[in-house]
């Protein structure tokens, strides 16, 4: 006889992104708006240091700083290393070396990206300059890349109002991270049984607390948990909050209420969203049921059961 095979566990790729707009004040306002003009800035702290990129409060003594300075587009590699196999939105698309630059007239380095034939050709203290990109808006990204240069060495800092016409005064930065995801055995396992609107979670053998969903191993004991147990489908509501703000891409009308449920045999409370009663009548100890949509993998919300309210003591080790 031939022991059947374990399942495939799942994968699937993963995209968590969060664009957010924020304001800049004065410092960063000149920075970028200089670099879009070509001029790189930095900021002269009350010691005399000179600190590029700027920043906007000593990071020794914790004092503001406003005043501005020009540096060099051409500076010394202080430290770097070698991207072989440059990712998707990185400076270059070919290999590259990622360097600290202190450019001339700076105290302090900038982290770019230096575009070279080779490791070979990079070395600690060679001299590089800045490549500005063909259209510049007022970004980093307007340094499209150090490149190695053999000219004079710049000179010091000279004072610099921060007057540029159309000041760049606030960016969207592109917060993005793609990957594939897998859930594991465990959670593998619940996915499939929700598939068939099922819940099953995993008993830990040492102290029996049931874990739903599922994590492979019971955090408090540390072993591993395997016994899988079906609980639900109804549950108590433990928690709950009201949500008065609608979401991007979510087609759910507010107020609504999101809340933690104590499904039937489980040993700690999932969250799922309450419906088929007004949002002002959810309340702690509301047993409730599953609601699925047609083709739906995970319930579509949890709806009141008619049964009477849970007493507190059945569920106050699980908020």
């Amino acid at each position: 006889m031939t022991a059947a095979s374990p399942p495939e566990v799942l994968r699937a790729p993963l995209i968590v992104e969060f664009p957010f707009t924020r304001s800049l004040g004065p410092v960063q306002s000149a920075f970028l708006t200089g670099l879009r003009e070509g001029v790189v800035l930095g900021v002269k702290t009350s010691g005399g240091k000179v600190m590029v990129p700027p920043v906007e409060y000593d990071p020794v003594t914790a004092e503001e700083i406003r005043e501005l300075v020009e540096v060099a587009a051409t500076g010394t590699v202080t430290t770097w290393a070698w991207n072989d196999s440059p990712r998707s939105q990185q400076p270059l698309d070919n290999p590259f070396a990622w360097v600290l630059v202190k450019l001339d007239g700076a105290d302090t380095a900038l982290l770019h990206a230096l575009d070279a034939p080779g490791p070979d050709a990079v070395r600690t203290g060679m001299r590089v300059r800045v490549r500005w990109a063909p259209e510049r808006t007022g970004a980093i990204t307007d340094i499209a890349c150090f490149e190695p240069y053999d000219g004079p060495v710049g000179g010091a800092a000279v004072p610099h109002d921060g007057g540029f016409a159309g000041a760049v005064t606030g960016i969207v930065a592109e917060a993005r991270l793609d990957y594939v995801y897998s859930p594991g055995r465990a959670q593998t396992a619940y996915i499939e049984a929700l598939s068939e609107r099922r819940t099953v979670g995993e008993r830990c053998p040492s102290c029996h607390k049931v874990y739903v969903p599922p994590r492979g191993a019971c955090p408090t004991c540390g072993v591993a948990t395997t016994d899988r147990v079906e609980v639900g489908p109804a549950g108590t509501v433990t928690t709950f909050c009201i949500v008065n703000i609608k979401a991007k891409n979510l087609d759910i009308e507010v107020p609504y209420v999101y809340a933690h449920i104590a499904l039937d045999g489980a040993g700690l409370a999932l969250h799922g969203r309450i419906g088929g009663i007004p949002y002002d009548q959810v309340r702690m100890g509301l047993r409730v049921e599953p609601v699925w949509t047609e083709g739906g993998r995970y319930p579509d919300h949890y709806r009141p059961t008619g049964e009477p309210d849970a007493d507190y003591d059945a569920y106050k080790e699980l908020i």
